[in-house]
């Protein structure tokens, strides 16, 4: 198996293990805060692992096409990540929403929460990850009749 068919199980991995967490913060939000609370957390949970999903499966297309450009592309990606994320925030602040009818504190919560449970499992899964420092060339096709 090439790293090429590991990557997409990885941000699958991830990405289960995140909506995870925020199931799990959601039914802590509900007990806790009550439905705006559940609600907040509901939505940055979708925020969290719909931004960094979105980023991953881009960084991996660039990284098949262009392995050169991987690096910049990845920090750009990181870097738009982090302004989209704010953005929605600040239209969610803008729009009313945040304190009438989502808790702004369990929004943050979930989208902290699942940046660093997404971060975590990406880690576990890169170091323990077979990835073969280097890989074979393929054998020169013989010849016909040719020994």
């Amino acid at each position: 198996m090439t790293t090429e068919a590991r990557t997409p199980p990885v941000v699958i991995r991830a990405a289960f293990v995140s909506v995870l967490g925020a199931v799990v913060l959601v039914v802590v939000g509900a007990v806790v805060g009550g439905s705006d609370a559940a609600a907040g957390a509901a939505v940055g949970g979708v925020l969290a692992v719909g931004v960094l999903a979105f980023g991953a499966f881009a960084v991996d297309a660039v990284s098949r096409l262009m392995p050169t450009a991987a690096l910049l592309f990845a920090m750009l990606t990181y870097t738009f990540q982090v302004v989209v994320m704010a953005l929605v925030f600040v239209a969610l602040n803008e729009s009313g929403l945040l304190d009438d009818a989502l808790d702004s504190m369990w929004v943050g919560i979930a989208i902290i929460a699942g940046v660093f449970v997404w971060m975590t499992v990406q880690i576990v899964l890169a170091t323990t990850a077979r990835i073969p420092a280097f890989e074979p060339r393929p054998a020169a096709p013989a010849e016909g009749g040719a020994r």
